[in-house]
């Protein structure tokens, strides 16, 4: 099943190369005074049960400004007097260590495969901050990562010794640069969206053999393994958020993630799920019917869905505002579910963000930003207004239609009980138009019908 899905994979892009991380440190420098000092700590290890860890994913700032992945990381960048240096602390070669738990680069790797002009090892960390500390004014770091750094930090902001009392040595004040960081991510380049571009073929393709391998009696968690499976399988690094897979009345549930019922043959699946690959996500969501054919009731609220994405995936253009496609998916459900009968207001009635019906069975944004992290940073709404949108941003375009006849807060429709439709699809912003990502997961209401089932047929 695996193999021959896998060759309808075009070759991965190469890795992000070094040149281009320096252009994004040397982008993030220009906003620093050479009295600056800049720290961005990887964060620990997390344990998942006694000696066991998760699977270590460092942050996705350490990632973008230098692609390291291992942990126990830390990245400097300071100015010399001459030039600005970028740094990075890293586990040393330890023989023993790499025994057990598997190789290092260690600091002779870090300066031959990766953008740092020196690299030293993590437990000399420490006293050299504190000499760079001393010489600095700002110090630019996102604390709460790492407890030990936070310390040694506003220690050296808080010292009253005679050397400051001389001199004047030493940091006076910390800034998070995280607001920096989110504007230089917020806008993807050409090898960005090469790697976001396969990342959604992957998902396109387990998307879509999760569709052929449905029938009912599956269980969902067999669907989240055809899924996941072919994300590793791939040769990415497996999912970029926990699988929503739910069936019936789970499809009503916007974040269901239990993923352990049996689907009924007059139920609608819901799976939303996205891979990532060197870091970067995807983010695709589809809901079938289990029996490969909609009922009347299904298609209705389908028909509507996708009229509503269409809508606002046309809204997705330079120079737009961010809230752009959220309003035009919006206007469309609402005049659809007028015309169903649910709603018994008008447009703009149903469209009133406190009163309005249409927040009862649509209740959540229709977008958000998307790469190293799957809802990634930038502000939305910068000095109160929507942000406008730009050529190499991305997001999300997923409207959504929530039937939950075990809800005691609405009178859901009898007719559309338990019924939850959701398509969303990864959008890039060009100058020349919207461009969807994952284009190549089907989504038409005859792609699903002649695929849904046909292992099974």
């Amino acid at each position: 099943m695996f193999a021959e899905a896998l060759k309808r994979l075009p070759p991965a892009p190469q890795p992000v190369a070094v040149n281009e991380y320096r252009e994004r440190q040397m982008r993030l420098a220009q906003q620093f005074r050479s009295d600056d000092v800049f720290i961005l700590a990887a964060p620990a290890e997390a344990v998942h049960s006694n000696d066991v860890h998760y699977r270590y994913r460092t942050s996705s700032d350490v990632l973008y400004l230098t692609g390291w992945h291992d942990p126990e990381a830390t990245y400097v960048l300071r100015h010399d007097g001459r030039s600005w240096k970028s740094i990075l602390f890293v586990q040393p070669k330890d023989t023993l260590m790499e025994i057990w738990e598997g190789r290092r680069l260690g600091c002779e790797g870090a300066l031959e495969h990766h953008p740092v002009d020196e690299a030293y090892p993590t437990h000399e960390r420490d006293q050299m901050l504190s000499d760079w500390l001393a010489g600095a004014k700002r110090v630019f770091h996102r604390s709460g990562v790492h407890a030990d750094l936070d310390r040694l930090i506003l220690d050296a902001i808080e010292r009253r010794d005679r050397k400051r009392q001389h001199f004047g040595h030493g940091p006076v004040t910390l800034e998070d640069p995280s607001p920096m960081l989110a504007e230089l991510r917020l806008r993807k380049s050409n090898a960005e969206i090469e790697h976001m571009l396969w990342s959604s073929k992957v998902a396109s393709i387990a998307h879509e053999l999760a569709m052929r391998h449905s029938h009912p009696g599956v269980r969902e968690n067999h669907l989240q393994s055809i899924i996941e499976g072919f994300f590793s399988y791939a040769g990415g690094e497996g999912w970029s958020y926990p699988s929503i897979v739910g069936c019936g009345e789970n499809a009503t549930i916007l974040h269901y993630t239990v993923n352990n019922d049996v689907c009924g043959e007059d139920e609608v699946v819901l799976i939303d799920a996205g891979s990532e690959f060197r870091g970067y996500a995807s983010d695709i969501t589809r809901s079938w019917p289990i029996s490969g054919t909609f009922s009347d009731a299904q298609r209705e609220l389908y028909d509507l869905v996708l009229k509503a994405q269409e809508a606002a995936i046309a809204r997705c253009r330079v120079g737009e505002a961010y809230t752009a496609p959220h309003e035009a998916a919006r206007r469309v459900l609402a005049e659809g579910l007028i015309q169903l009968g649910v709603i018994e207001q008008t447009v703009d009635e149903a469209l009133d963000l406190e009163t309005g019906d249409l927040r009862k069975w649509y209740m959540h944004n229709t977008s958000h930003w998307i790469g190293l992290d799957v809802h990634d940073v930038g502000v939305y709404k910068p000095n109160g207004e929507p942000r406008t949108l730009e050529s190499g941003m991305c997001l999300t375009v997923e409207p959504g239609l929530y039937f939950g006849a075990w809800r005691p807060d609405v009178t859901c429709p009898e007719r559309y009980a338990n019924i939850g439709i959701r398509i969303e699809d990864d959008v890039l912003v060009t100058d020349d138009g919207p461009v969807v990502l994952t284009a190549d997961c089907p989504k038409t209401i005859a792609e699903i019908e002649s695929i849904v089932g046909s292992e099974w047929k």
